[in-house]
């Protein structure tokens, strides 16, 4: 099959989609498959483009067998609701009339959302190009943004509304990454049969133990306490890093525990003042690391946090990063509900308390920083489970099966 893959992130860039993407189309690719990556240029989480691709309308490229087809787009950091509209907006029209065109031969289409503007583009070409698309949904867009308040127009609400639904039932199947979505999506009116799903994995290859990478990583950066709670990852909106700082502020008089930020987003800057103003010296803020960089990190951790946020919305979600952190064998501290829980609970790699449960996190940190043998168990216990369930090899199989079936209908 010639497959075209729509997703406004890709690698470089650290972004959870941009992995998700690059994993199973390498993996298509090696099965024998034509695979083209319609993208945009490099600048998530900074908003800053490299400066090969400076001055870039579009360029095409390889990545091994992957095609890379990238577009223009308004760059702006990770920040600011206006600005990355206009960003997501800026993509839909430059894949309209830089690679639309030019994918007369495409057997199939998928497109990543959020957000959906570009899924517009993609709905064009289909009917352009009498192209079945697969419309894969990561987040409930606008959804996710009414329930977080961020989109308050009920009038703007309804019509968001209207044409997501109209792009869902124009797509050949909805591809969703966790049941909830698709309960929601069936409650919605969608048929179940249109609706499945491929949630988020990890390529255990490269996500692995790797316990001599902790002691480079923190004398590289200077973490020269004993016992490391990390968190890397967007630091955004629906984190709840806040409430990170105050399990920090529990800790604030024990010298040999470190909390670690590692990422950039939407909050970072109001975190990092929040600290100074507390004078948590015990916490500290890096930048995003480069994706290769990642598996090392954990590695460099006793402890790895997944928080969210404690709305109702959140109750659907699988944070990605909790199957590369499983996978690496080490111990999480999840404050998350719902779907997300289950599974932690499941592996047998976690301690999973509700959302901003302050206290609920610090006496998880306690419990795990006083038994260096619960930590080793827990990390063991996770990392089979990640590798027998949700390899993205495994994935990208049965993701393989639904487009053969969507371009060669019985």
């Amino acid at each position: 099959m010639q497959i075209a893959y729509f997703c406004q992130y890709f690698v470089p860039e650290t972004a959870a989609p941009a992995a998700r993407v690059s994993e199973l189309a390498r993996a298509w690719a090696e099965a024998g498959h034509q695979i083209t990556v319609v993208t945009g240029l490099p600048n998530h989480p900074t908003g800053r483009i490299p400066d090969e691709y400076r001055a870039t309308v579009f360029r095409r490229e390889r990545m091994g067998a992957v095609d890379v087809w990238r577009n223009w787009l308004y760059a702006t950091p990770n920040e600011g609701f206006v600005k990355k509209t206009l960003s997501h907006l800026s993509f839909m029209v430059s894949t309209l009339f830089l690679s639309v065109p030019r994918l007369r031969r495409a057997d199939v289409l998928i497109v990543s959302s959020p957000t959906f503007f570009v899924v517009i583009t993609v709905c064009l070409a289909h009917w352009l190009w009498r192209v079945p698309y697969i419309f894969e949904v990561r987040d409930l867009w606008p959804g996710v943004f009414v329930e977080l308040g961020v989109i308050r127009n009920r009038v703007l609400i309804r019509v968001l509304e209207t044409l997501e639904m109209f792009l869902y039932r124009r797509a050949a199947l909805v591809v969703v990454v966790t049941e909830s979505f698709r309960e929601v999506l069936v409650r919605r009116g969608l048929p179940p049969e249109k609706v499945a799903v491929i949630t988020n994995g990890v390529d255990a290859e490269t996500f692995r133990p790797d316990a001599g990478a902790a002691p480079l990583i923190r004398a590289k950066h200077g973490i020269d306490t004993r016992f490391v709670v990390l968190y890397i990852g967007a630091h955004g909106i629906s984190h709840a890093l806040s409430s990170i700082l105050d399990v920090a502020s529990r800790f604030r008089d024990e010298a040999d525990v470190s909390f670690v930020f590692v990422g950039d987003g939407a909050e970072k800057q109001r975190l990092v003042r929040q600290a100074a103003e507390r004078g948590l010296s015990n916490v500290r803020f890096l930048p995003s690391q480069p994706r290769e960089t990642v598996p090392a990190w954990y590695a460099s951790a006793d402890v790895v946090l997944v928080p969210l946020r404690n709305i109702p919305v959140f109750e659907t979600f699988i944070p990605s990063k909790m199957f590369e952190i499983l996978a690496c064998e080490r111990p999480i501290v999840a404050s998350v509900r719902g779907e997300a829980r289950r599974i932690l609970e499941r592996s047998g790699g976690a301690v999973v308390v509700d959302p901003e449960d302050v206290d609920g996190i610090a006496q998880a940190i306690r419990a795990l920083r006083a038994d260096a043998g619960l930590r080793e168990r827990l990390g063991r216990s996770g990392g089979t489970f990640a590798r027998r369930e949700y390899d993205r090899r495994v994935l990208a199989g049965r993701y393989l099966g639904l487009l053969e079936a969507t371009c060669h209908p019985r």
